[in-house]
C-alpha cells in the first residue's frame, strides 16, 4: 500500500492544519492507521479499523484523527496549535484491525509531511 500524505504548513500558534494520508494504491479499509510525529515515532492518534480511536494526551482536545474508507483517506484534524507540535507528521496502516500504540507494529508508511508552528 502507498501512501501520500499533504496537509503540512508554516502557521502561526492558535492556527489549525488538517493532514491527509490517501493510499493511492490498495486500501485502507481493513487496516488499522495512526499517525506518529518527529524522529522518534511518538503517537499522536490510531484508530483502528472500526473507527475506534485512541489519542495521545497532548493531543486529546485539540487534534482529532479520522477515516474515510470509501476514500482511502485518513485524517489529522489540528486545531489550536502549538510551537512545540512542530514535527514532521507520519501517516501508517498496520495489516490488521486493531491499532497500536508501537510504531513497529506498523507495516506500511507515508513520507512525512512537516508541520512548523511559529510563536
Amino acid at each position: 500500500v502507498k501512501l501520500v500524505e499533504s496537509g503540512g504548513g508554516s502557521v502561526q500558534a492558535g492556527d489549525s492544519l488538517r493532514l491527509s494520508c490517501t493510499a493511492s494504491s490498495g486500501t485502507t479499509s481493513g487496516f488499522a492507521s495512526a499517525w506518529f510525529r518527529g524522529n522518534g515515532r511518538e503517537l499522536v492518534a490510531a484508530i483502528s479499523a472500526a473507527g475506534e480511536t485512541l489519542h495521545a494526551e497532548f493531543a486529546r482536545g485539540r487534534f482529532r484523527a479520522s477515516r474515510d474508507d470509501d476514500k482511502n483517506t485518513i485524517y489529522l484534524q489540528m486545531n489550536n496549535l502549538k510551537p512545540e507540535d512542530s514535527a514532521v507528521y507520519y501517516c501508517a496502516l498496520r495489516n490488521g484491525g486493531a491499532y497500536y500504540i508501537q510504531s513497529r507494529n506498523y507495516d506500511h508508511w507515508g513520507q512525512g509531511t512537516q508541520v512548523t508552528v511559529s510563536s
